[in-house]
């Protein structure tokens, strides 16, 4: 059969890698996809710099869009990354009526809803399974390995950064600043860690997730995003001896209300298997009906992992090239009239275990106040206990963990707790999950 030719835009780290992949495993894909695939252009910023992969048989230039309407072009990998550019470019390709791979998380989670209508609409498909957790299948295993399930919930570390960081307080010893300097020193986090640090990216790649584990469109606007900024050693410690491992997950949940999908630090279970992921891995876990617990484990960024995930797209785009559009696999996972506009919540909507920390005055009777307010307010205690603080003077520190509720009782129950006299500004606050087994 006729070799497909791909045009590849962007040719940095993670284009390298996947030039490099389709060349040492030419054979082996050749014979999964039934055709060639090749690179015959790619878009790069400097005609002049070194490459980290062969260029021979391959045409470069600087303008992205001689690539994009190249007529001999059927295939167009968006690795170049950002919003405005690679929005305009994937656009022209589709509207050319050739299919997209693309590894953009950002793009995706912005911009999916009106860039998969308008591949609907020309009869050709994007692939993006690289956009969330690099080499670890996710996407594929939720839509298809998984589409005889209701989804109740999914769970993740899903921003290998963050976990370094935490990873680096927990077993260093080392404060948020000391570990976010040694994760940029090791290239896991850039210069500006703004979307790493502040959940931006896992808020990214959980509108993808939440879109296709319920049939709902990318709300990426409506995610609750929280960062890890805040985090005290402290309070790794604490937590570790109430048996709770802190960690930065991405989580999509149905409850009776509508459907949560939240990014934030919270307290998971020593024993859970998310507790023990460590270092820049990634993990997700995806709870369904009938299948019930399953876990998706490896690396989630790097030129290799990352390609990976490239290329087995650039071959599920080669194998359905000649097949019947409405027996194609659905972008969202669901056929796109049966998306539907499920509530989602607020923050206030939330149901889940809750950490706080509380600096009061250690007076007779303050404990028992505190536990009586929290059982006013309806609220379990799972674990408690008290330290005696960092600074000199007569106070107490009260830390404990409570069985889940709805978030908003939660928040009046803290707000009555501010105004006891003998409670002291900074209360701490973070989540905490439940996993079934």
């Amino acid at each position: 059969m006729k070799p497909v030719n791909v045009g590849l835009l962007g040719l940095g780290t993670v284009g390298a890698g996947t030039v490099n992949l389709l060349a040492h495993n030419a054979k082996e894909i050749g014979r999964r996809a039934g055709r060639v695939v090749r690179i015959t252009h790619a878009a790069v910023q400097n005609l002049d710099k070194p490459r980290e992969c062969p260029t021979d048989g391959i045409t470069l230039t600087t303008d992205p869009f001689a690539v994009v309407n190249d007529p001999d072009i059927d295939v167009v990998l968006e690795l170049i990354g950002g919003e405005d550019d690679a929005y305009k470019l994937v656009m022209a390709a589709i509207e050319q009526g050739k299919h997209v791979v693309t590894a953009n998380k950002h793009l995706i989670a912005l911009h999916g809803n009106e860039i998969f209508a308008a591949a609907d609409k020309h009869d050709v498909v994007v692939t993006f399974e690289a956009a969330v957790a690099g080499g670890i299948p996710i996407i594929k295993a939720i839509r298809e390995g998984l589409a005889a399930n209701h989804i109740e919930w999914l769970a993740g570390i899903i921003n290998g950064t963050g976990n370094f960081i935490l990873s680096q307080m927990k077993f260093e010893g080392a404060d948020f600043a000391e570990a976010l300097a040694e994760a940029q020193a090791l290239g896991y986090a850039e210069a500006d860690p703004t979307f790493d640090v502040d959940g931006i990216d896992a808020a990214h790649k959980l509108a993808i997730l939440g879109s296709i584990a319920f049939g709902i469109p990318l709300s990426f606007d409506r995610i609750y995003t929280q960062g890890i900024r805040g985090i005290h050693a402290d309070d790794i410690a604490y937590a570790e001896e109430m048996g709770y491992r802190i960690k930065h997950l991405g989580i999509a949940r149905r409850n009776d209300g509508g459907i949560e999908l939240r990014v934030h630090p919270t307290l998971v279970s020593e024993k859970a298997l998310l507790a023990n992921v460590e270092g820049e891995k990634n993990a997700v876990m995806v709870y369904g009906d009938a299948v019930g617990p399953t876990v998706y484990y490896g690396a989630g960024a790097g030129a290799g992992p990352t390609a990976s995930a490239v290329v087995a797209d650039l071959i599920d785009t080669v194998r359905i090239m000649s097949v019947d559009p409405t027996g194609r696999v659905p972008h969202l996972a669901f056929q796109p009239d049966q998306i539907t506009d499920t509530p989602i919540l607020g923050n206030e909507g939330f149901f889940c275990g809750h950490y706080f920390r509380v600096q009061v005055a250690d007076e007779p009777g303050v404990m028992s106040q505190i536990t009586g307010l929290l059982a006013q307010h309806e609220i379990s205690i799972e674990a408690i206990l008290q330290k005696d603080p960092e600074t000199a003077g007569d106070d107490a520190l009260i830390i404990i963990v409570t069985k889940p509720v709805i978030e908003g009782q939660m928040m009046k129950f803290f707000d009555s707790l501010d105004d006891l006299p003998y409670t002291r500004p900074g209360l701490v606050h973070m989540r905490v999950a439940q996993f079934e087994d």
